[in-house]
């Protein structure tokens, strides 16, 4: 009897507050809800420490560590250092979520800046791939990796909110596009674009959870079960049958990641 193949869920927040009255039991039923593995990412230095927690209790948790560019302010030498010690962990995947963030431009750019370059080229020491998160920063993101040959380091543009022409950009580059709960909302006509244009094999799915729900969940506390939904709509923008997109962005997540014992497609050797 053939196995079903399982979602790979690339991007978690399982260690937000949102989950402290059921955490365990989400995490411990992951499987029977088709969910092969979870990757928890870090955004600060108490995330990253109970990043850690995580991966050490639950053999289906991965995770990655990285300041998100909102959390830049509270780095300095001896925090960087502790990072770079937190990387070094065997269930570690990549750095990340690091990045951009206009929106709410809060520390200030030249900031953000500065500790953006300095993990993309940690991700560069270690030989992991990064998870790249950008609100309306797009140029100056894509500025910035280009400078740094990201193309070289490898990683996923996380949450892919940005139109054609920069998918383009980064599909060239060999990265990956995070696709979400975005995908299914009636409005989001800009990533049903991007997501028929880019080959499935450059996609991989998340939740970001508790954070950007699909639909019919919209609004609600987001979680990895309800990542079938996500492999539904993406299916039917791209004319498969949904346990082909399941199987694909798994094998995608895996390279990513590589928890395949193979490069990622695209990926020059460091």
């Amino acid at each position: 009897m053939l196995m079903k193949d399982m979602i790979f869920d690339t991007h978690a927040h399982y260690d937000d507050e949102a989950f402290d009255a059921d955490r365990d039991s989400l995490l411990e039923s992951l499987a029977e809800n088709g969910i092969e593995a979870a990757v928890n990412i870090g955004s600060d230095l108490k995330s990253i420490e109970d990043t850690l927690a995580l991966t050490r209790k639950y053999p289906q948790v991965y995770g990655a560590v990285g300041i998100h560019p909102c959390s830049t302010g509270e780095l300095n030498e001896e925090s960087f250092r502790k990072l770079r010690q937190a990387a070094l962990e065997p269930k570690i995947a990549a750095i990340g979520e690091i990045g951009l963030d206009y929106y709410w431009d809060e520390p200030g750019r030249d900031m953000q800046k500065q500790w953006f370059e300095r993990q993309l080229e940690l991700a560069r020491e270690l030989a992991r791939p990064v998870v790249i998160h950008s609100r309306e920063a797009a140029q100056d993101t894509l500025d910035i990796m280009k400078a740094h040959k990201s193309a070289e380091i490898g990683g996923v543009i996380h949450c892919f909110s940005y139109g054609l022409e920069m998918a383009r950009e980064y599909l060239d580059m060999g990265f990956y596009l995070g696709i979400g709960g975005v995908l299914t909302f009636h409005n989001a006509k800009r990533l049903k674009e991007v997501a028929a244009y880019a080959p499935l094999d450059r996609l991989v799915l998340e939740t970001d959870c508790p954070y950007l729900a699909p639909v019919p969940f919209r609004g609600s506390r987001n979680c990895s079960a309800y990542l079938s939904y996500v492999a539904e709509a993406l299916a039917d923008i791209k004319g498969l049958a949904q346990q082909e997109v399941i199987r694909v962005t798994n094998r995608n997540a895996k390279a990513l990641y590589r928890l395949d014992g193979q490069e990622a497609p695209g990926r020059n050797p460091l």
